[in-house]
């Protein structure tokens, strides 16, 4: 059996889950739910990041003591993607046992490679990204995404020689042009390696909220650096050289950390590199990026509990082409709803399986020639299109054989055929039609999905059929502004 391994960032615990941490996770799971439709050993990774600074300042904001908020905090994290029906197979802590073993042991192969060496650094740390900043990456002095001016910093700490892995990191996004996904984000990356990579800190002192450096307990390691290796604690380190993950899945702010210092620090440790690392663009509201910094987030369970899952999945997926910055608003969601999912493939469904349901049982070997041809052909699509990223393209193919089965239901006039033989050949065509469709759907809209799926119970050729409950109730949905 083929394996696939698929990560999300490690997300940090200083406040809940939005939406736009919300998309970063449904893009990994239909990533996953995806190759499992291919019978793969599919291992799908998500996890909180609380060895940060925010970290401590949330606790103390919120007059907890630090371990607890950070417990606190990661079971909400569960929480929350358990109700979106996350369908990740393991959750990883940076304050569990596994992972803090992993980066010590990893901080000792590096360090062993003469990698790692101790200096004074001097800089701009801006908080909010758990990073250093140049003053040309500042916009009127103040960090670009989260609008704050970064602190001056000046500490003994640990380096990282990633100016040795200028060229061996240029040698290799030569040899994998797919690296980084979409491909100009990888030329992004290759020009700013090209211009000179600087070593880089990797420690912090007098801390006690951290990992501490193995051999100097007055030192804790960098949060990235920590974070960075729960790819492997997750499957530990003979786990990833046997099979490092295939696809790492995250926003476009953090491709640096994973396609720059990630490979050099696996290199540096003598470890294997993971296959993509694919990013997704910002979601933003009238132009500016959401984040909890920013504070104008939108808490993902809020939509779902007006129109359900599958309908936040869709519109993120459909509505914002992979790789690009979206505009989310509750106005374009709810019309997505209604026009795709209520009026579309809701009313689709509903019709077919109504109208179904009275033959009792249809015997259907195959669609006709045209149904057989449309049926193969959005398939081929969404396979294609999937590998590809390019998501709403692939549900873009779906909609088009729902489009297609309205039209020969409407020109057929299903619902008033007399005749017994055309009337079970039309409903033949438009059962196995939608049975198709909801197998295209499996890593798109799970629920929905599944419930047409048990709707069509298939016994060889012979299909029985039952109505299931509305896909999509139609409901009230503010209008969208002209």
């Amino acid at each position: 059996m083929d394996r696939f391994y698929v990560t999300t960032p490690i997300y940090y615990v200083n406040d809940k889950p939005h939406i736009g941490t919300a998309y970063t996770t449904i893009v990994a799971d239909m990533l996953a739910r995806w190759r499992r439709t291919y019978d793969e050993d599919v291992r799908f990774l998500t996890g909180t990041d609380e060895f940060a600074q925010k970290t401590v300042d949330a606790a103390k904001k919120a007059g907890e003591e630090t371990q607890a908020y950070a417990d606190r905090m990661a079971a909400v994290w569960r929480s929350t993607w358990k109700k979106l029906g996350i369908s990740n197979t393991d959750f990883i802590r940076t304050t569990e046992p596994r992972h803090i073993e992993v980066v010590q042991e990893i901080w000792r192969r590096v360090q062993a490679a003469g990698d790692i060496y101790k200096g004074q650094y001097q800089g701009l740390y801006c908080e909010g990204c758990e990073a250093f900043k140049n003053e040309d990456e500042l916009v009127n002095g103040l960090c670009p995404d989260h609008k704050t001016k970064p602190e001056f910093v000046s500490e003994e700490n640990y380096f990282f020689r990633l100016s040795n892995y200028q060229k061996r990191l240029l040698d290799f996004y030569d040899t994998q042009s797919d690296f980084v996904v979409p491909s100009y984000r990888l030329n992004e990356v290759k020009s700013f390696v090209a211009a000179g990579l600087e070593d880089i800190s990797i420690s912090r002192a007098k801390r006690s909220w951290g990992i501490p450096v193995p051999d100097d307990p007055g030192q804790v390691i960098y949060v990235w650096f920590d974070a960075l290796v729960n790819y492997i604690s997750a499957v530990g380190i003979e786990g990833w050289e046997a099979h490092p993950a295939d696809v790492h899945v995250m926003a476009k702010d953090i491709i640096r950390f994973h396609a720059v210092i990630w490979p050099a620090m696996l290199m540096s440790a003598g470890l294997p590199l993971p296959g993509q690392i694919v990013a997704h663009g910002f979601l933003t509201m009238n132009g500016v990026k959401i984040s909890k910094s920013l504070g104008n987030v939108i808490n993902p369970l809020d939509i779902t509990e007006k129109y359900g899952v599958d309908a936040l999945r869709y519109f993120l997926l459909r509505e914002i082409p992979f790789g690009e910055d979206g505009d989310f608003s509750e106005a374009k969601a709810g019309e997505r709803y209604r026009s795709d999912l209520a009026n579309g493939l809701g009313n689709f469904a509903a019709r077919v399986l109504t109208l179904a349901e009275k033959e009792k049982e249809l015997a259907c070997a195959l669609p006709s020639h045209e149904f057989e041809q449309r049926i193969a052909e959005m398939k081929r699509l969404v396979h294609e299109k999937m590998g590809e990223y390019k998501f709403s393209e692939a549900l873009a193919a779906v909609w088009a054989a729902v489009a297609f089965g309205d039209r020969y239901m409407e020109e057929k006039k299903a619902w008033g055929i007399k005749d017994e033989a055309k009337r079970r050949l039309v409903l033949c065509n438009l059962t196995l039609l939608l049975e198709g469709v909801a197998e295209a759907l499996v890593p798109f809209l799970p629920d929905a999905a599944a419930k047409i799926r048990q709707a069509i119970v298939r016994e060889g050729e012979v299909l029985n059929v039952k109505k299931t409950e509305i896909l999509f109730p139609r409901l009230k949905i503010p209008q969208l502004k002209k």
